[in-house]
């Protein structure tokens, strides 16, 4: 359980981010969460327990901009008084082949899934390794592992976001913080459903599976494991 601990998860608002937060708010964390929709924002505090919200703290925030993640991170500190918990789970999608795919495309999928990880990490790290704890979760996907044809920018950085997760697990050893990547096959969203109305969704992922994985991960006593892939 998470009672006592103070979690930052970006995309917390999103369809996975919401089944995260609700699930470390369930477990007793307090959760910071950067948003960049206000009616998703809204959206998550209508199901959040009247109980809870006292533990929920949102705030508008570039996720991808490192200055305005370092800010957010030493406000959740100075009202918090630490940062036990990362969860990166900012992303975006975009279909097509390297032929398909323009230069603003490109960047998009790199800033939203990759950038954002490292403007988060980089804005929370520190205050954990002045802690000696923290507990670090990156959200990539199944889908790029091996790499697949028809998504190629989206494919390049959820794939960077893997390496990144391993690289910093490996500078974070002996340091108290560990460091792991989920990797969600296709997950049963509203966006996806709208996306593929036809297809079979009888293999794709509850959000609710992939925030276990998550929460597990974010508990104290996942202390040791760091570096991992955990395929949902």
């Amino acid at each position: 359980m998470l009672e006592g601990h103070v979690a930052v998860v970006t995309g917390g608002t999103g369809a996975l981010g919401q089944a995260v937060t609700l699930r470390l708010l369930a477990e007793g964390a307090v959760v910071a969460i950067p948003y960049a929709d206000e009616h998703e924002r809204d959206r998550l505090r209508a199901r959040v327990a009247l109980a809870d919200r006292q533990r929920l703290v949102t705030e508008p925030v570039d996720v991808t901009h490192l200055t305005a993640m370092t800010a957010f991170a030493e406000s959740a500190v100075a009202a918090c008084g630490k940062i036990d918990v990362l969860v990166a789970g900012v992303g975006g999608f975009a279909a097509g082949a390297l032929l398909e795919t323009d230069a603003a495309t490109w960047t998009r999928m790199l800033d939203l899934n990759l950038g954002s990880a490292f403007a988060a990490a980089r804005a929370v790290v520190p205050h954990m390794t002045r802690a000696g704890y923290g507990r670090v979760v990156l959200v990539a996907s199944r889908a790029v592992v091996p790499p697949a044809a028809g998504f190629i920018a989206y494919t390049v950085a959820k794939a960077g976001v893997i390496a990144f997760a391993q690289a910093l697990a490996q500078e974070m050893r002996g340091r108290g913080v560990t460091v792991n990547a989920v990797l969600p096959s296709t997950m049963d969203t509203p966006a996806n459903r709208a996306a593929m109305p036809d297809a079979d969704r009888s293999g794709w992922v509850p959000v609710e599976a992939v925030a276990s994985a998550i929460a597990m991960l974010a508990r104290p006593e996942s202390g040791h494991i760091t570096g991992t892939l955990v395929m949902v």
